[in-house]
């Protein structure tokens, strides 16, 4: 029923029980996750989650990794690509993109490694999925350079010119727990004007919590977490629905659809059962 375009299964935060979120994913209706690699390091974490938990996974370096990542790696990144090229659960190449809000990061060495990693999108003719964060206007000028088959922009939050722009390029709009802050104004009117078909959803787990899950600096002090997993997804769209006037089911028929025109792969993957 549900589709989490973005979820990091394999971190750290998971271990103590990720049999028990995956459980509890399904048992929340969420039939499909995808798992990008952050970094060379878990390349071939994600690929045996993702046949593990019957997901999806995406291969790449993240621009927050770029800091500690040497050229080389990105030749393992090649190598990883090209040894699944064939596996059907490889739906993309990411995360990759570029972060301009973290101050004090090599930005000339995140547009190589994000350049270079479009290239192998192209050669091996997978989407991709992209960090955007401050950082849109750079993303779409290489993208215009360096095309690809398009793909997802994940949680989502520039402005509408911006949102069109890479919906013209192809790519879908990841949203997800930001959306449900009722401060999120921005992400809202996009969620409410942006077409229907250009709309995906994601948790971004163990990142960016729903309102509900939110813990301040404080309360994070006094040993209070605030972990996301894909079992909020359909609570998350329920918002979602509500700022659209759509029916809950109407959206999950619509937002499973545009993940699999995202990410083409996922179309033949069978749909994992949902808990009795």
């Amino acid at each position: 029923m549900w589709i989490d375009t973005h979820c990091h299964l394999d971190a750290r935060e998971f271990e103590p029980d990720r049999g028990d979120v995956v459980a509890r994913a399904r048992a929340a209706g969420v039939t499909q996750m995808v798992l990008p690699a952050v970094e060379k390091n878990n390349l071939a974490a994600v690929r045996t989650l993702a046949h593990h938990a019957g997901g999806a996974y995406a291969l790449g370096i993240h621009p927050l990794y770029v800091e500690g990542a040497a050229e080389t790696d990105l030749l393992d990144v090649a190598s990883a690509l090209r040894e699944c090229q064939t596996d059907p659960r490889l739906v993309a190449v990411g995360e990759i993109g570029l972060d301009h809000f973290v101050p004090d990061l090599d930005r000339a060495k995140q547009a190589y490694f994000y350049v270079a990693q479009l290239k192998l999108a192209q050669q091996f003719n997978l989407p991709v999925i992209l960090h955007v964060r401050r950082s849109a206007d750079a993303l779409l000028k290489q993208l215009r350079r360096h095309s690809v088959v398009g793909g997802i922009a994940h949680a989502f939050n520039g402005s509408l010119q911006q949102a069109m722009a890479f919906v013209d390029l192809g790519f879908k709009l990841g949203f997800g727990g930001a959306l449900t802050f009722d401060r999120a104004l921005q992400i809202r009117r996009l969620a409410q004007t942006l077409p229907l078909s250009c709309i995906v959803l994601e948790t971004d787990a163990p990142d960016i919590p729903p309102h509900w899950l939110y813990r301040t600096a404080a309360e994070r002090a006094q040993g209070l977490v605030s972990r996301n997993e894909p079992a909020e997804l359909p609570r998350i769209a329920q918002v979602l629905a509500d700022v659209r006037g759509l029916s809950l089911q109407a959206l999950a028929e619509a937002t499973t659809a545009n993940a699999r025109s995202a990410l083409p792969r996922l179309a033949d993957l069978p749909q994992c059962p949902l808990a009795p």
